[in-house]
């Protein structure tokens, strides 16, 4: 990477690092320190949760779409606004619903694909990736990142810190995405951001729907723990402040199950250890359905949990990149997104509502019930091999497009191509034989 795309990929990760942390600090302590509101319940406290999940999932695709219109900063600066509006609500709230209108316009703030927009934008088709493996890596670290600081910061200032530094923390990133990121030539690319007219055809692919709403679930479980588990390490006498403790050496552990099942996948994303993955956090639930009571049973159930998590997580977004048609990436992405963020929301209100109603080991069994489902639906996965994703140019006044389709799918190493006659785009999904040099004599006319 040349100086320009470092500094691009930094400030990038930067402001995902800054504003992800913001959203995650609340999952663990949000349950035990929402309970000094007057109108408490377990209902809302789901609610505050995942409140945010709704609307990032409604506004995921139609921000996108708008970066392309509008430009990519002033749609990212818009929503980091919208975002910081949404923590200082909840931060001033002394109320459990206004805080769950905080969350959820913290929610509204959906910039995730401008982001990965403008992160394309200004990096060179070569070094793309490594520009989007940085900014991968910042979001993963910032969810660790918030789940220890969260109880620290809500011991020493509340949960009213917690949101109040959440918005401070997004008017930081206004000046990194104004003056730091480098300005670039929008991309309108199929492969970058959600396009409108392939939304249909992609919600009923037979792959990516089992992915779609893979996530969904895995999603919904882990807001489901959230709710649930900072109530069940109080009743072992554990004050908010040292939850820490439990969560630090448990991600670590985790982390560490992530690399031996990483290497055992080699690179790729067998199906067994998808299944792995899911029977691992169903294990997780159903333990912590039956031994709520114990701390050491507690706490091998959530390193089962997120070794599984962690794993799903990393490889799903790798999958759909694989199966999503050639020029058709960005609107797989999309709708993975919001499906993503649709299932917070749904574990957030599952939750609350089965502790309203029943238990909380009541609400850990259907986690565990929710996995069964899951390995159904994931029973209809077809292993994919991994691939690249390639974008050319081709003047088509000369030349047809199903002609060109035809003579590229000959190169050796095409899998896959896509013609866009509006911009003259060239899709292709190809693997480690493709021969570049051949496909653009193809569409040079050479």
């Amino acid at each position: 990477m040349n100086a320009l795309e470092l500094r691009a990929a930094l400030a990038l990760a930067s402001v995902y690092v800054l504003r992800m942390m913001g959203l995650f600090m609340v999952m663990p302590v949000l349950a035990v320190a929402a309970m000094d509101y007057p109108d408490y319940s377990p209902l809302l406290v789901g609610l505050a949760v995942g409140g945010y999940g709704l609307t990032q999932a409604a506004l995921q695709i139609p921000m996108g779409m708008m970066s392309d219109k509008w430009g990519r900063k002033p749609v990212i600066l818009l929503g980091l606004s919208v975002f910081a509006i949404g923590s200082f609500v909840a931060a001033n709230a002394d109320s459990m619903a206004v805080m769950i209108v905080g969350r959820i316009l913290q929610g509204a703030g959906a910039i995730a694909g401008a982001i990965m927009a403008l992160a394309t934008d200004v990096s060179r088709e070569s070094q793309r990736a490594k520009v989007l493996a940085i900014i991968g890596i910042a979001i993963g670290f910032s969810f660790y990142l918030a789940v220890i600081l969260g109880p620290l910061i809500a011991n020493s200032y509340g949960l009213a810190g917690v949101f109040a530094i959440t918005g401070v923390l997004a008017l930081l990133c206004m000046p990194l995405v104004k003056w730091v990121v480098p300005n670039g030539e929008p991309l309108s690319s199929g492969d970058t951001l959600p396009q409108k007219g392939q939304l249909k055809h992609l919600v009923f692919s037979s792959q990516l729907w089992r992915l779609n709403v893979s996530v969904m679930i895995l999603h919904m479980l882990i807001t489901l723990l959230f709710v649930q588990l900072p109530t069940t390490l109080v009743n072992f006498n554990m004050t908010l402040e040292s939850h820490w403790t439990v969560y630090l050496p448990v991600l670590g552990i985790s982390i560490i199950g992530l690399i031996v099942m990483m290497g055992v996948a080699r690179g790729r994303t067998p199906k067994f250890l998808l299944f792995t993955g899911v029977l691992l956090m169903g294990c997780a639930f159903l333990v912590l359905s039956v031994q709520s009571h114990s701390w050491w049973w507690v706490t091998a159930a959530v390193v089962l949990f997120f070794t599984g998590f962690n794993y799903l997580e990393a490889n799903f977004p790798a999958l759909v990149s694989s199966v999503a048609p050639a020029g058709q990436k960005g609107t797989a992405m999309g709708l993975y997104a919001s499906f993503q963020f649709f299932g917070a929301f749904l574990g957030g209100v599952l939750s609350g509502l089965v502790t309203d109603w029943w238990t909380q080991d009541i609400a850990y069994a259907i986690g565990a019930l929710s996995t069964l489902v899951w390995l159904l639906i994931l029973a209809g996965i077809h292993e994919a091999s991994r691939v690249k994703r390639v974008m050319m140019h081709a003047t088509l006044n000369n030349l047809i497009a199903e002609d060109i389709e035809q003579q590229l799918l000959r190169v050796p190493g095409v899998l896959e191509v896509t013609v866009s006659r509006v911009n003259g785009a060239v899709y292709l999904k190809v693997d480690r034989e493709f021969d570049a040099v051949k496909a653009r004599e193809v569409l040079t006319g050479v």
